[in-house]
């Protein structure tokens, strides 16, 4: 089995975003002499997320409501409050919405690609932005 590692870096634009990385998911990933095996995707941060769903403007609007639903952006947060916490920056809601969408993915490789459905992309959640995120591709496999 042979292991293959790289990462990129992602520069983000807004408080919360919400991008396809498959494409660039694939560049990496084509860099390495492994046809058949297993890539480990996950960002190096506790504010974003990685996850597999349909990238459809609706479907992200949709997701991007439930988040502030579920999570919303001030809600009296222990991490947010200095009494408890030595966090400057308020964010509390993007942790607790980074852990409940995850920060890793494994997607098998078949002949040099990603096996993904049809309507499956590799999406990407900023949730504390602006800032610059890096994510490491993990590649094993023969």
């Amino acid at each position: 089995m042979k292991v293959f590692n790289a990462s990129f870096t992602l520069s983000t634009e807004e408080r919360t975003e919400v991008s396809d990385i498959t494409k660039l998911v694939r560049e990496v990933i084509q860099q390495f002499p492994v046809a058949n095996g297993i890539a480990l995707i996950n960002t190096l941060h506790t504010t974003c997320a990685l996850f597999i769903n349909e990238f459809q403007s609706a479907l992200i609007d949709d997701l991007k409501s439930l988040i502030e639903r579920l999570v919303p952006e001030r809600a009296g947060y222990r991490h947010d409050d200095p009494r408890y916490s030595d966090c400057e920056r308020g964010n509390a809601c993007a942790h607790l919405r980074a852990a409940l969408l995850g920060r890793s993915i494994a997607v098998g490789l078949n002949n040099g690609e990603l096996v993904l459905g049809r309507f499956q992309s590799v999406i990407f959640a900023e949730l504390d932005g602006p800032r610059k995120r890096e994510i490491a591709i993990q590649v094993m496999g023969e």
